[in-house]
């Protein structure tokens, strides 16, 4: 799958009462998201949806909605206008796309227009990028976590919308490395110079550094980096 380097980008995620819609099951929570010029806007997207039947054990123990706590959010036909307003011609980042698109067409397909999310969006599945990228690994979210050094460690119970802040960090790391607080183009077509007025100094009698070495998979994980970015100047 080719991502199209859309300027506006919405990192989704969901949890939900089970893993299947043929089983009746329901989203309980939506977390997204916005990425501008590949850099996060803060405009997020997070609502708790009554999904009006209990969740599964297995969907319990992973997300900790209880029935109760849900009983008094919206359900979802009253949050749909808003959310599909909010995501309408971005382009989605979701990890594991068919899932949370099933889930979310299922709810769309009980209200009147029957609109789906192909409608609205393209989508970009951060899960079959990776598999492309890291074939025959582990390539779950904690997994590409640990992979770019992106830090999880919040992560006790999954929630939408930390998943999605999560999976942010790893897409950007995933397609394009580190990423500038100021998209360059931007900073080009202002004109903005880098001001250097600021400058901290170091202790003259500061302790010496404690260097640490690379080990081997930490090697082997920089240089499957290196091979993942296009006329890598390391390589040249």
């Amino acid at each position: 799958m080719e991502h199209a380097h859309a300027s506006r980008l919405i990192v989704l995620d969901t949890e939900t009462t089970g893993l299947s819609t043929k089983d009746g099951n329901r989203i309980v929570e939506i977390g997204c998201v916005e990425l501008i010029d590949r850099r996060l806007t803060g405009n997020n997207f997070h609502v708790y949806i009554n999904p009006e039947r209990d969740s599964e054990e297995g969907a319990l123990r992973v997300h900790g909605l209880t029935t109760e706590f849900l009983s008094t959010k919206p359900k979802f036909a009253q949050i749909a206008n808003a959310f599909v307003d909010y995501i309408q011609g971005s382009e989605l980042i979701i990890h594991n796309a068919p899932f949370d698109v099933g889930f979310l067409n299922y709810e769309l397909a009980c209200l009147p227009n029957g609109q789906t999310i192909e409608d609205c969006c393209p989508i970009f599945d951060t899960l079959t990028d990776a598999k492309k990228r890291h074939p025959a690994q582990r390539n779950n979210l904690d997994a590409l976590c640990k992979r770019y050094g992106v830090d999880n460690s919040n992560r006790k119970l999954h929630g939408a919308l930390l998943d999605a802040q999560i999976l942010a960090e790893v897409f950007l790391m995933m397609t394009g490395g580190q990423f500038s607080l100021m998209n360059e183009s931007s900073a080009a077509k202002s004109n903005v110079e880098v001001s250097t007025e600021i400058i901290v100094r170091t202790l003259a009698n500061r302790p010496v550094l404690k260097v640490l070495r690379c080990d081997e998979e930490e090697l082997q994980a920089h240089e499957a980096r290196l091979d993942s970015i296009k006329e890598c100047v390391w390589r040249l």
